[in-house]
C-alpha cells in the first residue's frame, strides 16, 4: 500500500481557492473545521453554507440542496474525517444521482480538529473505492493543483454526480473563521437563492 508520506499532495488553501475562483455560480456546502476555514479564506460568498458542528452532515445537506436547485452546481468541500462520519450518505447520493452535485473531500489522512491523529484514509481506507462501491460512477483522485481546472469545468457542466478525493498536505494553515451564527448563515444563503427566511 502506498503511504501518505510518499504520495503527491497539494496545498489545501491554494487548491480550494483555485477551484472556487472557477466555480463562481456554485452553491458551496462546507464540512466543519478546516474545510470551512479554507472556503472562507478563499472569499466569503452569500451562497456559501458553512456547517458548524454538523459532523458528517455536509454531503446530506448538499444532496437536499442539489435536488431543490437542479440548475445550480452544488459543491461539498469537506475533510476525510467528516466524510467518514457521514459515509452512508454516499449510498443515498448514488441512488438519487443529482447531476449537479460534486463532493470534494480534502484528504490529509489526519483528524485536523482533534490533534492530527491518523484518520482511516491513512490506515488503509480507499475513499475512491468506497465511493465507487456505493455506486457513484464519476469518481477520481486529484494530486496536483492543475487538476482543479478540469474539476471546475466538470462542476460547472453539471453532467454527473461526482466524488473527488483531493490529496492535501497534512498541515494546519492559520484559521480563517467564517460567521458562526447558524440562523444568519441559513437566511443569507436562502436570500441568495431568492427565498424568504424562516
Amino acid at each position: 500500500m502506498q503511504t501518505r508520506e510518499n504520495s503527491a499532495a497539494m496545498d489545501r488553501r491554494l487548491f480550494v481557492a483555485r477551484l472556487l475562483a472557477k466555480t463562481t455560480e456554485a452553491l458551496v456546502v462546507t464540512g466543519l473545521g478546516s474545510a470551512s476555514y479554507d472556503v472562507f479564506a478563499a472569499g466569503d460568498r452569500d451562497h456559501n453554507y458553512y456547517l458548524w458542528g454538523a459532523m458528517g452532515g455536509a454531503s446530506s445537506v448538499a444532496l437536499g440542496i442539489a435536488l431543490a436547485q437542479p440548475t445550480r452546481p452544488v459543491v461539498v468541500i469537506t475533510g476525510d474525517g467528516e466524510q467518514m462520519m457521514g459515509i452512508g450518505s454516499l449510498a443515498t447520493i448514488a441512488a438519487k444521482s443529482p447531476a449537479n452535485l460534486s463532493i470534494v473531500v480534502l484528504d490529509n489522512g489526519h483528524y485536523g480538529e482533534t490533534g492530527m491523529q491518523k484518520s482511516h484514509s491513512s490506515l488503509g481506507t480507499d475513499l475512491v473505492a468506497v465511493a465507487r462501491g456505493f455506486g457513484i460512477a464519476q469518481v477520481q483522485q486529484l494530486r496536483t493543483l492543475d487538476e482543479a481546472d478540469a474539476l471546475a469545468a466538470h462542476i460547472n457542466a453539471r453532467k454527473a454526480t461526482t466524488f473527488v478525493q483531493a490529496l492535501i498536505h497534512a498541515d494546519e494553515p492559520p484559521r480563517a473563521l467564517p460567521p458562526r451564527d447558524g440562523p444568519f448563515i441559513k437566511n443569507r444563503f436562502r436570500s441568495a437563492l431568492g427565498l424568504q427566511p424562516f
